[in-house]
């Protein structure tokens, strides 16, 4: 099976990015699908935010977290606790899930496919673990498809870097817009496609956004982006601080778009929703 490698690798400022998404912000594609008593399998949960919120939407249906890596782990199980919320986490391979045929209501991942060299192929897994009728929801971002103001070129070098280095890694930085492409050649016949946004303009999610990104451009992606050449230590030094000069600039503003499908398992269940407009949360 494959061995990815997962761009942004699992530092404290990646984790902690993650652990301030919700279920409204992130997959309100598929709330609606939801309801009380739903069994739901979360593909990719990191720590556990999302699938906390899941859970609590779906109680008292069972809910189950996996991760590649241990380390997101014990963070989503802190979360699901302080909410007393009964949730299972494990370390599970998204390529070769350990649930057999047909276990979940909904299998779901967010942000997950734009990071493995076969995405068909977590889809299809994905297929196999939910049950007849059942769901396969998956959101994923468009790197090609991020625009922000002010412009600063060091921004649009960011942009290029981080597009390099994850194809370096095999992985599809504007999977947003593959995702039904993906979802056909996995074998689903009934999809409903939608795209919603992220939108960071207000000076709290600016400064969450900006130095966010002043942080990680040190972490994973810019020691790959100097191991291999792309990039040197001065270069992301100017990107740090234009993502903070961004932040701070009462115009500052980014737009984030994101691809989601809702595949229908074949067997017998409702017919999928009709596809949503757009959305923008900050």
């Amino acid at each position: 099976m494959p061995r990815d490698t997962y761009t942004h690798g699992h530092p404290g400022v990646v984790v902690a990015s993650h652990a301030a998404r919700t279920a409204q912000d992130s997959c309100g594609y598929l709330l609606p699908r939801l309801a009380a008593g739903t069994s739901l399998l979360d593909v990719g949960c990191g720590p556990g935010s999302i699938t906390a919120d899941l859970a609590a939407r779906v109680a008292p249906g069972r809910v189950r977290g996996v991760e590649v890596v241990p380390g997101p782990l014990e963070r989503a199980r802190a979360t699901a606790a302080a909410r007393g919320l009964d949730v299972e986490f494990a370390v599970d391979d998204g390529y070769a899930l350990s649930d057999p045929d047909g276990t979940w209501d909904v299998v779901h991942a967010h942000q997950v496919l734009q990071h493995v060299s076969d995405p068909v192929a977590v889809l299809r897994e994905m297929g196999r673990v939910a049950r007849p009728g059942g769901l396969v929801a998956a959101r994923d971002a468009d790197y090609a498809g991020f625009h922000w103001w002010p412009q600063d070129p060091r921004l649009d070098r960011w942009l290029e870097l981080y597009r390099a280095v994850a194809r370096g890694n095999d992985a599809e930085p504007d999977a947003g817009r593959r995702l039904l492409g993906w979802a056909h050649a996995a074998g689903f016949t009934e999809v409903t496609p939608s795209a919603s946004v992220w939108c960071h303009a207000t000076p709290a999610a600016r400064d969450a956004w900006g130095g966010m990104w002043a942080e990680r451009i040190h972490t994973g992606i810019g020691r790959m982006a100097v191991e291999r050449g792309l990039a040197d230590a001065g270069e992301l030094d100017g990107i740090s601080a234009a993502w903070r000069e961004w932040a701070a600039h009462p115009d500052g503003w980014i737009v984030i778009p994101h691809g989601e499908i809702l595949c229908r398992v074949p067997g017998r269940g409702p017919a999928p929703v009709q596809a949503r407009r757009c959305s923008a949360t900050t």
